[in-house]
């Protein structure tokens, strides 16, 4: 009688073949990383010395510049005096309770983060609404960005650039920037075709056009994604704790080891307080937007 197992249980691959396969691409991967590691370790040495010296104005900066800086730009974005009263009061709370310098360091690697995903995000967004060919690609990758556990492109990150600021920085951006990438390109492709046969017989170039055309219109969806990656660059700031990146996601690490309740609830409570006060602002400042272009149709 013939072996009707595979009717009951799927057919797997031999284990030693499976072993080899994995042996062969992790000594591919390791070989790679030590052949061009430091190579590529040198691309980000820039950005690592921008982010250090970042870390250190925030750092060194009396603590009551620091609050006047924060809460003008947020009063600015959202000209609302609540939610400038909250930031004060959020921010004092921070101090209080010995959580200002972590703070400082969040604050600079989400910073840049958003920096450098609007950076990359904006343009390969440009490129994809410009281009369905170009959207087919990207939008496999962004999926597969957006869906994969951090924990596992952690893995490659940290065996070629090790443990620091720059694989945290990197790990951040992967997760982070999908959202920047998608509503830009979602952004351009809604802008009426109308206004952009009107442009066109005004004689406007390509890059006029998108320039003082489809960008302007594009801004409040931009805006919404700009918002989207900052809050998923904040979601992010326990993992990258893992990997050697300062700032409130250590101590809420500590407390899961160690069982410490209290001080993963404040320092929890002080990622929040920071996702909220990026959230209202970039949302204030997105309606703002809409409703000047508003005024101006």
């Amino acid at each position: 009688m013939a072996d009707s197992s595979w009717l009951t249980s799927f057919p797997e691959m031999d284990h030693s073949t499976m072993r080899l396969i994995r042996k062969s691409l992790d000594g591919a991967y390791k070989s790679f990383s030590r052949e061009y590691g430091d190579f590529i370790e040198s691309i980000f040495d820039p950005l690592l010395s921008f982010l250090v010296w970042f870390e250190k104005l925030l750092l060194s900066t009396p603590w009551w510049i620091v609050l006047l800086v924060v809460t003008g730009l947020v009063y600015l974005a959202s000209r609302s005096i609540k939610l400038t009263v909250a930031c004060v009061i959020s921010f004092l709370l921070i101090g209080y309770f010995g959580m200002w310098e972590d703070t400082m360091r969040t604050l600079s690697i989400i910073t840049v983060c958003t920096f450098v995903s609007i950076a990359i995000g904006i343009p390969v967004g440009i490129a994809m609404a410009r281009s369905n060919r170009i959207q087919a690609i990207v939008t496999p990758l962004l999926d597969v960005m957006q869906t994969m556990p951090a924990f596992v492109y952690l893995i490659p990150v940290v065996m070629l650039l090790g443990i620091g600021k720059i694989p945290g920085l990197i790990a951040v951006v992967i997760y982070a920037i999908p959202p920047v990438i998608r509503l830009t390109n979602l952004g351009i492709r809604l802008v009426d075709k109308e206004v952009l046969e009107a442009a066109m017989a005004f004689g406007a170039s390509r890059r006029q056009r998108l320039l003082d055309v489809q960008l302007p219109l594009a801004m409040p969806t931009i805006m919404a994604g700009i918002n989207q990656t900052i809050m998923m660059a904040l979601s992010m700031v326990v993992i990258a704790s893992m990997i050697g990146v300062k700032g409130l996601g250590q101590p809420v690490l500590k407390s899961i080891t160690n069982q410490y309740f209290t001080l993963g609830l404040l320092n929890g409570f002080a990622i929040v307080a920071l996702a909220i006060l990026f959230d209202r602002a970039t949302q204030a400042y997105a309606k703002r937007s809409q409703a000047h272009l508003g005024d101006q149709k």
